[in-house]
């Protein structure tokens, strides 16, 4: 009985026990998973903060080949972080056609979502840059349009570009559901739209208002807070992406003025050099200008090492027709040199142009230095004979005998009208003075010419009167 009650004791308290420990381990498990809780709520979720990133980028001063290459870089930059929109502040007068097609191209291909965000102006490129992103936003001072093409005269292009330009501003238009008539009159002056000022003859040009009113602009705003608001991304963490200094560079030197100037500069430094003695300051100017060109157009992703090679086996080239006759390494090294300038730019024309301006640059130079200046190009003199044996430097071709005229000698052969005299002991090779003289005969110098002795044949006047 004894031994019943201690076991019914062990298994009450046993399993009270038991019960103690589950109610002890609920409470160590509740307060692990608020902890979790806890942990997991302040802890960012990757998803989340990738698409809260919103990268600015500028777009401002003129259009030109180096800006599609700092874009390109800003939209993969902005694609492999995968965020959520750019947003282009946008403020530029306009430039180059082709480096337009190229940016529209791009912000066309991207799938990120593209906003231009017009802060001052968007003229001719630079509407049509606007017109291939999603969404447009302007400030209430901002204007759109005027996007007519031009040559390099300012004058409006032939046909067959206005025809190009006008098809894509049609196609950027439409490709965000834009009406396209508004698009085609900023760049055709005879489409008519009087209603919005732009009546024939006169290219579109929208402010903020008009740009809502014909579905052109999402909406106006006042700084880049206002539309973070308007587009919902007010706590999204912004990421401003910056031009290098390498990309600015680039920029500056493939501007469609400047390109003239550097090859005009190249040509004429090293014109200038061939006039000086030994390598100077003109040779480094010249040099130097070149060197720029193609640095520029590298960092631009126009050019590769391959056409600086180019360039390089041109001049080398050259060079060696210096030293080599024959004229067919100078040949192929101008068309290497040439087929380099026209490999770096994507615009052949205007390089063309360029071209003709520098080699015109070249020529007035050397121009002014023979006519004018009166110099000589000192670097063919180490290659090109220039001394001669003048007389008045003391050469002669054959000693002169001016001493022997008037003297008299005795005639060794028939003079026909060449022979030789005897002269005191010496045979002289002599000439009559037209007439035959036979061998014997008396003869007097009459003139002496370098090699050349004229004699005449003494006539005995005693004999000829007897004679008769």
């Amino acid at each position: 009985m004894k031994l019943f009650s201690w076991l019914l004791v062990y298994i009450i308290c046993n399993k009270s026990g038991r019960r103690e420990m589950k109610v002890r381990l609920s409470r160590i498990i509740m307060v692990i998973s608020f902890l979790l809780v806890g942990i997991l709520s302040i802890l960012p979720i990757k998803g989340e903060a990738e698409s809260d990133v919103v990268y600015v980028v500028p777009v401002e001063e003129t259009v030109e080949k180096g800006l599609y290459a700092f874009l390109s870089r800003a939209v993969k930059t902005a694609e492999e972080d995968n965020a959520k929109a750019i947003i282009f502040t946008i403020n530029t007068p306009g430039g180059a056609v082709d480096a337009a097609g190229k940016i529209g191209q791009l912000l066309s291909s991207t799938k990120l979502k593209t906003i231009a965000f017009v802060d001052n102006q968007a003229l001719s490129a630079g509407a049509f840059i606007s017109l291939n992103m999603d969404e447009i936003y302007m400030v209430p001072s901002a204007t759109i349009g005027s996007a007519a093409v031009i040559d390099q005269a300012g004058n409006a292009a032939d046909e067959k570009a206005q025809s190009y330009w006008l098809s894509a501003m049609k196609a950027a238009a439409e490709q965000n559901n834009r009406d396209p008539i508004y698009a085609l009159a900023m760049a055709d002056r005879e489409i008519d739209l009087p209603q919005y000022s732009a009546g024939k003859g006169k290219l579109l040009t929208l402010t903020a208002e008009l740009a809502v009113e014909v579905g052109y602009s999402e909406g106006t705003v006042n700084n880049m807070n206002e539309l973070l608001d308007k587009l919902g991304m007010a706590d999204a963490k912004l990421i401003n992406v910056d031009e290098s200094f390498a990309e600015k560079i680039a920029r500056f030197i493939t501007h469609p003025v400047v390109i003239p100037i550097l090859l005009s500069i190249g040509s004429l430094g090293l014109i200038l050099e061939l006039y000086s003695p030994g390598f100077g300051i003109p040779g480094f100017m010249g040099l130097s200008a070149l060197l720029l060109f193609f640095y520029g157009h590298l960092v631009a992703g126009l050019a590769g090492f391959e056409t600086l090679i180019l360039f390089v086996i041109g001049i080398g080239l050259v060079l060696l027709e210096l030293f080599v006759p024959g004229g067919i390494a100078g040949i192929f090294g101008l068309a290497a040199i040439l087929g380099s300038f026209f490999l770096a730019s994507d615009n052949i024309v205007h390089m063309g142009i360029s071209i003709l301006i520098a080699l015109g640059v070249s020529v007035v130079a050397s121009i002014l230095m023979v006519k004018v200046f009166g110099k000589k190009m000192k670097f063919f003199k180490r290659i090109i004979l220039t001394d001669s044996t003048k007389t008045e430097a003391g050469y002669v071709s054959n000693q002169n005998r001016p001493e022997l005229i008037g003297k008299e000698g005795i005639t060794l052969t028939a003079l026909r009208p060449s022979g030789t005299i005897l002269f005191n002991d010496e045979r002289i090779d002599v000439v009559s003075e037209g007439s035959f003289i036979g061998k014997d005969k008396r003869i007097k110098v009459v003139k002496t010419e370098g090699a050349r002795i004229v004699v005449r044949e003494i006539v005995d006047t005693k004999s000829k009167e007897e004679k008769l």
